[in-house]
């Protein structure tokens, strides 16, 4: 795995990667958010003949279209294959701007600048790259490590507080998975307070040393997408609707159903699934689901990349900080959880 750089000033190791890395033209991609409140603290050490493109910020346009504008403009721009592409985003755009990368003339050599929690410590790590497509969340994509990985604390600055709570359901689920300690240190009543730079190296070491066990998601990797299979339906449901979530907003409703069915399928302890869905109570609230959102969500879940022909496979917790993966789910048993979650009281 290609090195991370954690970094309190981007442009000053910003402009050391760019010092080693000998490239023919370089092209940097923002959204309009990084454009306005990102770019600023790093454009200074950018050449003068780089090419700039932005796009519309936003999961609704992580798309092939949105790719073919983008691989319009680098054909424009004349990249050739010893180009440097350089993402400052969020995942969205790390994800789409890391696949344009990788498939323009069989690929280029791209740099990841997260700018979001969220970013930081998910999609900073782990080389997955795609789009959506049809509906389905991350269905076209490719395996790809960047050149590096900047991580600048400054960038935080400029997040508004639901994109911050947003984040915290990855270091969540981090400690859920891997680390009962951490999880168990993690502040729920106070976490808009909490002193990020810490609790970004620690996540990020947990998932870092899940990826290189196992690079391809042929086993252990699986235990990331805990809380994702449902999660991930209730985020593509949503998605352009009134009821729109955020990416960790739909992540914490599908770890309280997720470890409901860790409680049933694997003798999670109800003292802890008490545990985990206060703790996501507290930060993130209750979310209202009608009987006729089930049947879609239902049908989302179905689509999920770890199912294996039409067995549904989820990541599940047998105690807080151990998870296991490849336990077969149901449609009904799926239906059950949600309905657990519905019944909830709203903190």
């Amino acid at each position: 795995m290609k090195p991370i750089i954690f970094s309190e000033k981007a442009s000053v190791d910003l402009t050391a990667v760019l010092s080693e890395i000998r490239y023919s033209s370089l092209f940097i991609l923002t959204d309009e958010n990084t454009k306005q409140h990102c770019l600023p603290l790093v454009e200074e050490v950018f050449p003068s003949n780089s090419t700039f493109y932005t796009i519309e910020a936003g999961e609704k346009n992580k798309s092939i279209a949105t790719c073919m504008q983008i691989w319009g403009a680098m054909t424009d721009a004349q990249l050739d294959r010893k180009a440097l592409f350089l993402n400052i985003g969020g995942g969205v755009l790390g994800d789409m701007g890391g696949f344009c990368a990788s498939i323009y003339k069989r690929g280029i050599r791209f740099i990841n600048m997260p700018t979001t929690l969220l970013s930081q410590v998910d999609a900073s790590v782990g080389g997955k790259l795609g789009v959506d497509f049809e509906g389905l969340k991350n269905h076209l994509g490719v395996f790809n490590e960047p050149e590096t990985v900047i991580v600048a604390s400054e960038f935080l600055k400029s997040l508004p507080e639901n994109e911050i709570r947003s984040g915290y359901a990855e270091i969540i689920k981090h400690g859920l998975i891997k680390d009962r300690a951490y999880f168990e240190s993690l502040d729920f009543d106070n976490w808009a307070n909490s002193y990020w730079t810490p609790l970004i190296h620690h996540s990020v070491g947990i998932k870092k040393a899940v990826v290189e066990e196992d690079p391809k998601e042929a086993g252990l990797r699986k235990i990331l997408n805990f809380g994702h299979t449902i999660g991930h339906a209730f985020e593509t449901y949503f998605l352009d609707g009134p009821r729109h979530l955020l990416h960790g907003e739909a992540i914490a409703v599908g770890m309280i159903c997720e470890a409901w069915l860790s409680h049933r399928k694997l003798d999670l302890s109800m003292a802890e699934l008490k545990q985990i869905q206060g703790a996501l109570l507290k930060v993130y609230g209750k979310i209202e689901i009608q009987e006729s959102d089930l049947a879609p969500v239902l049908d989302f879940c179905l689509q999920d990349k770890k199912n294996e022909g039409k067995e549904l496979m989820f990541s599940l917790l047998s105690t807080i900080g151990e998870c296991t993966y490849n336990i077969p789910v149901t449609r009904e048993e799926i239906r059950e959880a949600i309905h657990y979650y519905q019944n909830l009281s709203h903190s």
